[in-house]
């Protein structure tokens, strides 16, 4: 299994995760904070993490409706994977990524995170539950 790079892109943060060297475990990384509202402009930071962590996959969360189809958010999320795919040369996948920022929501409420803290972290863990998730579905492939 290659080490693997998970991204949750948000419209003001995108949570990084990257897997462990044999492909198995994922864990968050940090939060990028957006300037502008072109989450484009995380591209530099994402490829200093590709490099220091020699990362040969990207995993791009893909926000479908609950009905399976891909709306407006959706399209914007596979925009920014082609992008980055172009900017950085490596494979980038699309993963479903439906209700992960919900469970991550919810799992830190369970474990009594303030809502301020919560704000840190819940991308970062959004983007471990999507890369958790792609890493778990390879590996029953």
């Amino acid at each position: 299994m290659k080490r693997a790079l998970g991204i949750d892109v948000g419209k003001k943060r995108i949570g990084i995760a990257i897997s462990d060297a044999l492909g198995w475990t994922a864990q968050g990384v940090e939060t990028i904070h957006l300037k502008t509202t072109e989450p484009d402009e995380a591209f530099p930071r994402i490829l200093e993490l590709v490099k220091e962590n020699e990362i040969e996959q990207l995993v791009v969360g893909l926000p479908k409706n609950m009905d399976g189809t891909i709306g407006g958010r959706g399209k914007e999320c596979q925009a920014f994977a082609e992008n980055l795919e172009e900017f950085s040369s490596l494979p980038v996948a699309m993963y479903d990524e439906r209700l992960t920022t919900k469970a991550a929501e919810r799992t830190l409420l369970q474990a009594d995170v303030s809502r301020k803290k919560r704000k840190k972290v819940v991308d970062k863990m959004a983007a471990v539950m999507i890369l958790q998730s792609y890493l778990d579905h390879q590996s029953n492939l």
